[in-house]
C-alpha cells in the first residue's frame, strides 16, 4: 500500500490547460498611428489594406471632371479616407503611392508637384489622428469630420498647397486664365494672398473642397455603420 501511495506522489502533475490567446496591449504610439482597422493585424494584413487603399487613390488621381475654369476630383475625399480607415502613418503611406502613380499614368507632360502628395499626406494624418481623439457621444463623429475640415483646408489647401504651387508650380507653368484673373481683380499684382484667392475662388479649389468634404461627411458614416468593417469610429 505505501509502494502504491509512492508512485502516486511521485506522478507527474496533469499539463495546464494552454491559456487562451489575447492580444497584447499596443503603446500609445501604436495606437495613434495606426485605427481600430489595423491595429492588431499583422504586418502582412496591413500591407494588403494599404494597397486596397493606394488602388483607390490611383484610380480617383487618374480620374477629374472639368466644368468651365473648374477641375473637380476626389483627391483630398480619399486622403481624408485613407487616414480614417487605416490611420495617419498607413493613411500616409497609400496616399503618396496613390499620388506618385496616378502621376505616372496620368502626367499629361507636366511636372510632379510633390508638393501636392505632401498635402494630401498630411491630410489623412490629420484625418487619422483626430479620429483618434477620445470623444466618444452621439454626434462626435460629425464633430470629428467638421474638425478634420477646417484643419485641411486651413493647413494643406490654403497653406501647404498653395505655397508650393504659388513659389514652386507657378515658376513651372502658369496657366492662363490664372493671368487674367491676377490682372482682372488685382490690376496685375502678384501676391501670395491674391494667389490664394484667385486659386480657391476664381479656378474653384474651393468649390472642389467643398465637394470632397460633403462626401466625407456622408460617405464615412455610412462606413462606419457596416459593422464587418469594424472602424469603431
Amino acid at each position: 500500500m505505501s509502494e502504491v501511495v509512492k508512485h502516486v506522489k511521485k506522478a507527474p502533475d496533469a499539463p495546464a490547460p494552454a491559456p487562451a490567446p489575447s492580444h497584447k496591449h499596443p503603446s500609445l504610439v501604436k495606437r495613434l498611428l495606426f485605427s481600430d482597422v489595423l491595429l492588431f493585424r499583422s504586418n502582412a494584413h496591413r500591407i494588403a489594406y494599404i494597397g486596397v487603399m493606394a488602388a483607390l487613390c490611383i484610380a480617383v488621381n487618374t480620374f477629374e471632371i472639368k466644368f468651365a475654369d473648374v477641375q473637380f476630383s476626389f483627391s483630398l475625399f480619399t486622403a481624408i479616407l485613407s487616414g480614417v480607415v487605416l490611420g495617419p502613418l498607413p493613411g500616409a503611406c497609400a496616399v503618396f503611392i496613390g499620388d506618385l502613380f496616378g502621376y505616372l499614368l496620368n502626367s499629361a507632360g507636366l511636372y510632379y508637384y510633390w508638393w501636392v502628395a505632401l498635402s494630401l499626406m498630411l491630410m489623412s494624418v490629420i484625418a487619422g489622428l483626430t479620429m483618434r481623439l477620445p470623444l466618444r457621444f452621439k454626434g462626435s463623429l460629425f464633430l470629428k469630420l467638421a474638425l478634420i475640415t477646417v484643419l485641411t483646408f486651413t493647413l494643406c489647401t490654403v497653406l501647404v498647397n498653395s505655397l508650393g504651387m504659388y513659389y514652386i508650380g507657378n515658376t513651372m507653368f502658369v496657366s492662363q486664365n490664372l493671368i487674367d484673373a491676377i490682372n482682372a481683380r488685382f490690376q496685375g499684382v502678384w501676391t501670395f494672398w491674391n494667389y490664394v484667392f484667385c486659386r480657391l475662388f476664381v479656378l474653384g479649389q474651393f468649390y472642389n473642397s467643398i465637394l470632397n468634404y460633403l462626401l466625407a461627411f456622408l460617405a464615412i458614416p455610412l462606413l462606419n455603420a457596416v459593422k464587418p468593417l469594424k472602424l469603431g469610429l
